[in-house]
């Protein structure tokens, strides 16, 4: 298996400071041809694929996706201030038979440092916790990560509020809309508010509560004016499809695109059986790999029949269990607008360019 451009086995902060890493860093550029004919939110894009929010973590990283072909990328999460990482480690490999159904997902699952999955079937947690060294360092990284943007090409800003001692419910919505104007005013075209983080344990996952998903969308719309905005949700189970429908049709005057799926929660144990994440509230973490793409998929199938329902016009981003280029493909059977990966496209940097083949062969 190929190096990831993300390494495990070192802390987030080594990680941010040397990587990428792999072969993301041996400097090779792909460059598209011709014009992009894709269009994602007025804009044209060589291809309806990317790398979803998570491990690009600054603009070293973001190059480097641009670079390998990855036309649609989102930078990592960020906030208004500060915010340290989730203990070391971040990453372990994931022992999943199958599908991580929700019915597994319940089960404790068996996390390490190593493994001997193919990429196929490579399943991982992670928790980082969504850190941020605050404005300061990521808005002016930022402005030179949309610089690296080429022809047919788009960085999409990922921002989250953060709960803060003393304030209020509203100062907390209020705060994901500050930090998505300090992301338009970076240069962002588009922004991803993320409202599914599994791996915070002061914030939560707050996609399933209406009153907050409807607030947030609503006062970030007022500070970002016309910039396109999307929504990070996670899966929904099929008993809660009324709650998803009275979400997104409550927001629909707000958004201009849903993306689903953030990961599945799970709890993580050793060999041993204890908790392998350290810190408090860390028994659980987000799940992602080839073993949750029925969810994203799922999920998209849903959110297709939904704006056909409203007779809506918002875009469907596909995200979960993109491995090879044959997923990529069932994301766009499915009604995908947009398509992207983040776990493999950390150990396979030639992804993109292996999409882009098979799928101009296709039409």
């Amino acid at each position: 298996m190929r190096t990831p451009f993300y390494n495990p086995l070192l802390a987030y902060e080594e990680n941010f400071d040397n990587g990428p890493f792999g072969e993301f860093a041996d400097g090779k550029v792909f460059s598209n041809t011709g014009e992009p004919k894709h269009k994602f939110l007025g804009y044209k894009v060589y291809s309806p694929f990317g790398i979803a929010a998570g491990p690009l973590l600054n603009s070293k990283f973001v190059k480097a996706a641009f670079d390998k072909g990855f036309d649609v990328v989102c930078y990592k999460t960020q906030r208004s201030t500060f915010f340290p990482c989730n203990p070391f480690p971040n990453v372990l490999f994931v022992e999943v038979d199958g599908d991580l159904t929700v019915k597994k997902a319940e089960e404790s699952l068996i996390g390490s440092q190593k493994t001997k999955k193919n990429l196929d079937r490579l399943t991982i947690t992670n928790s980082f916790g969504n850190p941020s060294r605050g404005p300061k360092f990521w808005q002016s990284d930022m402005k030179k990560a949309v610089k690296m943007a080429k022809k047919g090409q788009l960085l999409i800003a990922s921002v989250v509020g953060t709960i803060k001692t003393g304030e209020s419910e509203k100062d907390y919505y209020e705060d994901f809309a500050k930090t998505a104007q300090l992301a338009k005013k970076s240069g962002a075209k588009v922004v991803e508010v993320n409202l599914s983080c599994p791996n915070v344990t002061t914030e939560g996952v707050v996609c399933y509560t209406p009153g907050a998903v409807l607030e947030i969308c609503r006062l970030t719309r007022e500070k970002i004016g016309q910039t396109p905005l999307l929504a990070k949700i996670g899966y929904f189970l099929p008993k809660q499809q009324l709650l998803l429908e009275k979400i997104i049709k409550s927001i629909l005057p707000f958004v201009s695109g849903i993306s689903a799926i953030n990961t599945l929660a799970a709890p993580v144990v050793d060999k041993q059986g204890n908790q392998a994440l350290p810190g408090e509230n860390r028994l659980k973490s987000g799940i992602c790999g080839a073993a949750i793409k029925w969810a994203g998929m799922d999920m998209v199938r849903r959110l297709v029949a939904l704006r056909k329902k409203l007779k809506a016009d918002f875009a469907i981003i596909g995200v979960g269990g993109v491995m090879f280029p044959n997923d990529f493909l069932d994301y766009r059977k499915a009604g995908a607008d947009l398509v992207m990966s983040a776990t493999a496209a950390m150990w396979n940097p030639n992804l993109a360019v292996e999409i882009k083949q098979l799928y101009q062969s296709r039409v």
